[in-house]
C-alpha cells in the first residue's frame, strides 16, 4: 500500500478532477467512501430529485472550505492536503468500508483528525477505481488553528505498513528517505503517449550514473554527459565557480517548446554536484591507473575484468567485517556494475542494466563511511570503461563469467550488510541485483564451463579420482554435502590445468576455499573454478590451457584481503598496465 502526499490551494479544482473522467477516462463510478462526519454530500451518489452533480460538488467544496474562509489570512496558502493511497496490483480489492477504515486511520495518524477530537480537520475520501482512493483534507481545524503536520509522509508510510499487516495485504519494505524521487503520473503518461520505454527522469538518472562510473575529474564527467547526447547546463556563482548542473534529453520539451531540465539533485540524492565532487575526490586519478592482472594473449576487456574480479574479492572482505566503512564500497560496486553494463555484449546488456538499476537503491542509506577508500573499485570501473566493449565469447566471455560470479557474492554480501542495519529496501534491492546477475552469469558461463567439463571427463581415470579426492578433502570443512550435489568435472579439469602450470593443486584449492565464504554460492564448484583460474592466471576460456603463465617475479602486488577467519590470502600479481588502445574509447550510451 503506497501513499503519495501533495499540497495544493484549490479544493474545488481537485474535486472536479476526482469526480471527472480522468486524463484518459480511467475514472469510473467516483463516490465517497468516507468523510469527516459521515454525512458529507456526495456528487457521485446524490439520488435526490433534480439533483445536479455540479451543484452537489460545489456544496461539498464549500463545506470543506468553511473553516478556511473563517480563518481568513491565518489559513495556510496551500490549505489542501491530498493523499492518494494505492494497493499493490496483486492485492485483493478492498470494499468501500475497508477503504473508509484506511482513510480514517491515515488522517488520524498524520494528525489531521485525531480520534476523539471534535475540532479535527474536515476531509473526504473519494474512490474512482478498484485499487486506490484519494483523501482530500483542508488544513484548518475547528478552533481555526493549523494542524501539526510534521513528518506526515513518514507517519502515513508507517500506518500503511500496519494496515497491510492487519488486512492481509502485501507488505512493502519501509523506506528511509534516501530513495530517488519516483516519476510523477504526468511524466509516466507522457512517456506512454510519446512511446518512450521509460520516463525522461529515469533515462537521465541512468545516463548520469553511467557518465560518473570511473570518471577521474569533473570535466571528464561533463564531457561524458555531452558525448552521451544529453543537454547539459551549468549553474555558476558570481565568482564563476560551478554550483550545480541541469540535464535534459534531446527532444523532451514542454508546451512552450523549451527543454525540460532536471537538476542532478532531483534525479537522485547522490547525484548533486557537491556529492559528485566528494566522490571524485576519492579517486581515481589519471596518474594512478589500477593494477592489471596480465598475460600478453589477453584482450584489454579481459584484463580489465580480471583486475576487477580481484578488487571485488578484496572489497567484499570489507563488507564481511560488518562496519560502516562498507557504505563506501557499495558506491564503488554500483559504479563497477554501471561500467560492466555499458561494455557488455548486446545479449546480456539489458539484464546487466537491470542489475545496475536495482543496485542503485542499495548504494544509498543514512550510514556514512568516514574512512572508506573506494579508489580501487572506481579505478577498476574506469579500466573497464576505457578497455571498451567485451565480446561474449572466448577469453572476454570467460572473464565476464569470472567477474559475474564474484559480483553475485558481492550483491549477497551487500544484502546481509543492509539487513543487519534494518535497511529493508536496500537489502531487497541487493537481492534483486543478485538475481539479475545470476541470470547473466549462467548465460556467460555456459560455454567455458561446458568446455571445462569436457576436459574433466577426458582425464585419465586415475588422475580424475585423485582430483576428486582432493576436492572432497578441501570441501569437507564447509559441510558434509558440499561439492557432492553438482558436477565436479570442471573443477577437476581446472586442478589439472593448475598442475600443468606448475602449481600445487591441493594447496591452491585450499587457498581458493579460504579466500572467503562459500555459503551463499549456488554452486560451490563453479565459484572455485573461477577463483583457481584467477589465482593461477589460467585462461578463463579453456580453448588453450597448455600455455604456462608468465613468471611472477619483479612485479608489484595487490595487498591481500583478510578472509572471515582472519587469514591472509596469497597476493595477486599486478604487472604494469598495457598501453591503451586508441580504438577502445568510452562507449556512448
Amino acid at each position: 500500500m503506497i501513499p503519495k502526499i501533495r499540497r495544493g490551494s484549490r479544493t474545488h479544482g481537485l474535486l472536479v478532477y476526482l469526480y471527472g473522467p480522468g486524463t484518459r477516462d480511467e475514472h469510473t463510478d467516483a463516490h465517497l467512501v468516507g468523510s469527516w462526519d459521515g454525512f458529507a454530500p456526495d456528487p457521485g451518489r446524490d439520488t435526490s430529485r433534480d439533483a445536479d452533480p455540479k451543484i452537489t460538488l460545489a456544496r461539498l467544496a464549500a463545506a470543506l472550505d468553511l473553516r478556511v474562509k473563517q480563518a481568513g489570512t491565518k489559513a495556510p496558502a496551500e490549505h489542501v492536503w491530498h493523499c492518494s493511497v494505492r494497493t499493490d496490483p496483486g492485492d485483493r480489492h478492498l470494499t468501500d468500508a475497508e477503504w473508509n477504515t484506511v482513510a480514517r486511520r491515515l488522517v488520524q495518524a498524520t494528525g489531521l483528525a485525531p480520534e476523539g477530537d471534535p475540532d479535527g480537520c474536515r476531509w473526504v475520501a473519494v474512490r474512482h477505481a478498484d485499487d486506490h482512493i484519494h483523501i482530500l483534507a483542508t488544513m484548518v481545524r475547528g478552533d481555526l488553528r493549523r494542524p501539526r503536520m510534521n513528518y506526515d509522509f513518514k507517519k502515513a508510510q508507517a500506518e500503511c505498513r500496519r494496515i497491510e499487516e492487519q488486512m492481509g495485504l502485501r507488505r512493502l519494505k519501509p523506506g528511509d528517505g534516501t530513495a530517488a524521487k519516483a516519476p510523477t503520473s504526468a511524466e509516466r503518461f507522457k512517456a506512454e503517449r510519446t512511446g518512450r520505454p521509460e520516463t525522461p527522469r529515469e533515462s537521465l538518472r541512468e545516463a548520469v550514473r553511467q557518465a560518473l562510473a570511473g570518471a577521474a575529474t569533473e570535466q571528464e564527467f561533463f564531457t561524458r554527459l555531452r558525448e552521451a547526447g544529453l543537454r547539459v547546463k551549468l549553474r555558476h556563482a558570481p565568482s564563476g565557480d560551478a554550483l550545480g548542473y541541469n540535464v535534459a534529453l534531446p527532444g523532451d520539451r514542454n508546451r512552450d517548446r523549451e527543454p525540460i531540465w532536471f537538476a542532478g539533485s532531483t534525479l537522485a540524492p547522490d547525484l548533486s554536484l557537491p556529492k559528485i565532487r566528494r566522490r571524485l575526490a576519492d579517486g581515481p586519478t589519471d596518474d594512478k591507473q589500477p593494477p592489471t592482472i596480465d598475460r600478453p594473449d589477453w584482450s584489454l576487456p579481459a584484463r580489465g575484468r580480471r583486475t576487477a574480479t580481484a578488487i571485488v574479492e578484496q572489497a567484499v572482505a570489507v563488507l564481511d567485517q560488518d562496519d560502516n566503512e562498507a557504505a563506501g564500497q557499495l558506491v564503488g560496486f554500483g559504479e563497477l556494475l554501471d561500467a560492466v553494463a555499458q561494455t557488455s555484449p548486446a545479449a546480456t546488456r539489458a539484464e546487466l542494466r537491470d542489475a545496475a538499476q536495482a543496485f542503485e537503491r542499495a548504494t544509498r542509506s543514512h550510514v556514512r563511511a568516514e574512512r572508506a577508500d573506494t579508489r580501487a573499485l572506481r579505478s577498476s570501473a574506469r579500466g573497464i570503461i576505457h578497455a571498451g566493449s567485451a565480446l561474449g565469447r572466448g577469453e572476454d566471455g570467460g572473464t565476464t563469467a569470472m567477474l559475474l560470479s564474484t559480483l553475485v557474492l558481492a550483491a549477497l554480501a551487500a544484502a546481509r550488510w543492509h539487513s543487519a542495519r534494518g535497511h529493508a529496501q536496500q537489502a531487497e534491492a541487493s537481492r534483486r541485483t543478485a538475481q539479475h546477475l545470476r541470470t547473466v552469469y549462467h548465460q556467460a558461463a555456459a560455454t567455458p564451463l561446458q568446455a571445462l567439463r569436457d576436459h574433466g571427463r577426458a582425464l585419465p581415470e586415475s588422475q580424475r579420482h585423485t582430483y576428486e579426492s582432493t576436492i572432497r578433502a578441501a570441501l569437507s570443512e564447509i559441510g558434509p554435502t558440499a561439492g557432492t550435489e553438482t558436477n565436479t568435472d570442471a573443477l577437476a579439469a581446472t586442478l589439472a590445468h593448475t598442475e600443468e602450470a606448475g602449481h600445487d593443486p591441493k594447496a591452491l584449492l585450499q587457498e581458493a576455499v579460504d579466500l572467503r565464504e562459500l555459503d551463499t554460492a549456488d554452486d560451490v564448484n563453479d565459484v572455485l573454478v573461477w577463483r583457481l583460474r584467477r589465482l593461477a592466471l589460467l585462461p578463463a576460456h579453456p580453448g588453450d590451457t597448455t600455455r604456462r603463465p608468465q613468471a611472477r617475479t619483479g612485479q608489484p602486488e595487490l595487498k591481500p584481503a583478510p578472509n572471515r577467519a582472519g587469514a591472509r590470502t596469497r597476493p595477486l600479481t599486478t604487472p604494469r598496465p598495457a598501453a591503451a588502445d586508441s580504438r577502445n574509447r568510452p562507449p556512448h550510451r
